[in-house]
């Protein structure tokens, strides 16, 4: 489903972000990211995302070069994904329920339909008594829970996470971490990048550890 064949990337003014970076994951996967901070990790995420481009090398998303798909096709690629930022993205001006109505609103589907899909996912991650609330009165927790419930309204096939549990205690990160395996388990993609390697070592899944740009797979 994405595969990296010699993936280079680097900044304008900045040394290599990635170095040499080859690796393949298979649909239905659980794939933890790696690494010390600045080690490329949120990089890594951007390109199989298709938020930035290779400086060199191959990046396939299924049968798709990113290096040369047409910008105005990147839209279209980028909805087989759901994608969770460290700092939530969340509107503060809109409630919960029209904060994971968005990624439907844009690909067109309102109505009954958009109804029931959002409150299926407020429900997945324990937050359909919240629907009206404003995520201003959330808890970091359940900020980040309505993130994910964002993330995942569209049914993508390809679920990325950047430092999804950075900023919670340790039993909001144990909550985070098992709603991501439960959609690992429906045949979903799951793609996290984190640097707690304690709470990740009891979780079945590939490991992607980044050091200074370099790869290595376990």
């Amino acid at each position: 489903m994405i595969r990296f064949d010699q993936v280079n990337k680097r900044y304008p003014g900045s040394d290599e972000i990635l170095r040499d970076v080859s690796l393949e994951i298979a649909g239905g996967e659980l794939v933890f990211v790696t690494g010390h901070s600045g080690a490329g990790k949120s990089t890594l995420l951007k390109l199989m995302a298709g938020i930035e481009r290779p400086s060199s090398g191959t990046v396939l998303i299924g049968n798709q070069n990113i290096s040369k798909l047409r910008s105005r096709m990147l839209p279209y690629l980028r909805r087989k994904f759901g994608l969770i930022f460290q700092d939530h993205k969340l509107l503060y001006d809109r409630n919960c329920f029209e904060n994971v109505a968005l990624p439907l609103y844009i690909n067109g589907i309102t109505g009954h339909e958009a109804g029931r899909r959002i409150r299926a996912a407020l429900d997945k991650v324990g937050l359909l008594n919240k629907e009206k609330s404003m995520p201003i009165t959330l808890s970091g927790g359940e900020q980040q829970r309505l993130a994910i419930a964002r993330a995942v309204v569209s049914r993508p096939a390809i679920l990325i996470a950047d430092e999804p549990t950075g900023n919670l205690d340790e039993a909001y990160a144990k909550d985070i971490m098992r709603l991501f395996h439960a959609f690992q388990q429906v045949g979903v993609t799951v793609i996290i990048a984190t640097h707690d390697a304690h709470g990740i070592q009891n979780i079945p899944a590939k490991l992607l550890h980044l050091d200074h740009g370099k790869l290595t797979i376990s």
